[in-house]
């Protein structure tokens, strides 16, 4: 947590999707969702693969059809990280999900039907312990709701969700999380802070249909971090019209500077002027690239000139100051007597880098133990 601002999780009930904690002050999760098509199965299974190497904990994949159910089935058996079935209209599929591995059932309560339909999956959920996520969205509010409320007014999307809420606890059904979504942030917030006083079960958090990569990153790192912030959340996702990756990284990125949840390098940069002593902008794009696949929390200070590189590379793990032809580096706060090359400087930093993920590493390994 940061320092200057502490964060009291809502208290919550705990479920577990696969073998991932939600609720109850686990470790906030972080979910995408492939844009593929599920019958791409080599497709689907590649973009899983490259979302596990960027850390997601939770990948969900859309089920439209039985082909795509079938699709779903083959690529579980090849996926050794949660899936969560995604099901819409057709209550079938959600039954034929559960029964092919899916770790949980999104459903969609303006969309998946009459309660006949509800009982069966909650009855094929129970009898194989699958937790289900009652998904509310503003696109899609049952239809007495929208009449009564005229348009998905956060107090509409509540009124869905406690209704459902309600049903799945007369169906003596605990398993379950909540999501009230919408693409308005501030209506997203509100509806989210008046949600979590009127349940105990794990609330998913996002703001759907966000946008573009640039757009939809702003909206919801104002819309997530505002929630995170007043202890509201278990599990996120980020929607975004991008590579889902970008979701994964996004995520963790409002994790990190929330001091909620650490994950990787995080770089600090300044944002250049004509005092740089080498390109700062590609150096950090190109060791962003170089290094996604280090998992060690780590503050990397890399600022082109020394104005503010001293002060910020006696704070970082690792820090560099800008120099003419070359450039002072920082490790724990001391000057190193080695310089970096600032010809060679990304080739030269990113060794370093990977020395000190390891260190810390083994240090971490060592803590863990001597506990």
């Amino acid at each position: 947590m940061n320092k200057y601002k502490t964060i009291n999780r809502r208290k919550s009930d705990r479920i577990y999707v696969g073998n991932i904690p939600i609720g109850n002050n686990a470790p906030i999760s972080v979910q995408s969702m492939t844009n593929t098509k599920t019958t791409d199965i080599v497709d689907t299974i590649n973009q899983i693969h490259q979302l596990k190497k960027v850390g997601v904990d939770i990948v969900r994949i859309s089920i439209p059809t039985q082909e795509a159910a079938e699709a779903f089935k083959i690529i579980k058996k090849k996926i050794n990280i949660p899936l969560i079935a995604d099901i819409h209209f057709d209550y079938r599929l959600a039954i034929k999900s559960i029964e092919y591995g899916a770790d949980c059932i999104r459903i969609n309560p303006g969309n998946i039907g009459k309660k006949r339909k509800i009982n069966e999956i909650v009855s094929c959920a129970k009898h194989n312990n699958i937790p289900i996520r009652i998904g509310v969205n503003s696109g899609s509010l049952e239809h007495d709701i929208l009449k009564k409320y005229r348009s998905p007014i956060p107090e509409a999307l509540v009124e869905s969700a406690i209704r459902n809420v309600e049903y799945l606890d007369s169906l003596n059904f605990n398993q379950f999380k909540v999501s009230v979504k919408t693409s308005d942030v501030f209506s997203a917030i509100e509806a989210n802070k008046m949600l979590s006083k009127k349940i105990t079960q794990p609330i998913h958090i996002g703001i759907t249909e966000s946008g573009s990569f640039r757009n939809g990153t702003v909206k919801s790192s104002i819309g997530i971090a505002a929630l995170l912030s007043d202890g509201i959340g278990d599990t996120l996702r980020i929607s975004l019209a991008a590579n889902p990756v970008e979701e994964v990284k996004v995520g963790y990125d409002i994790l990190k500077v929330l001091g909620i949840r650490f994950r990787g390098i995080n770089f600090i940069a300044c944002p250049t002027c004509s005092r740089q002593e080498f390109d700062v902008i590609k150096v950090v794009e190109e060791l962003e690239k170089k290094l996604e696949d280090i998992e060690t929390s780590m503050n990397i200070s890399i600022i082109g000139c020394v104005v503010n590189g001293l002060g910020e590379a006696k704070m970082a793990d690792l820090g560099v100051t800008g120099g003419y032809k070359t450039s002072g580096l920082y490790e724990n706060g001391i000057r190193q007597k080695n310089k970096l090359n600032n010809k060679n400087i990304v080739e030269e930093l990113e060794i370093y880098i990977r020395k000190k993920s390891n260190e810390l590493k083994k240090l971490k390994i060592i803590n863990k133990t001597d506990i």
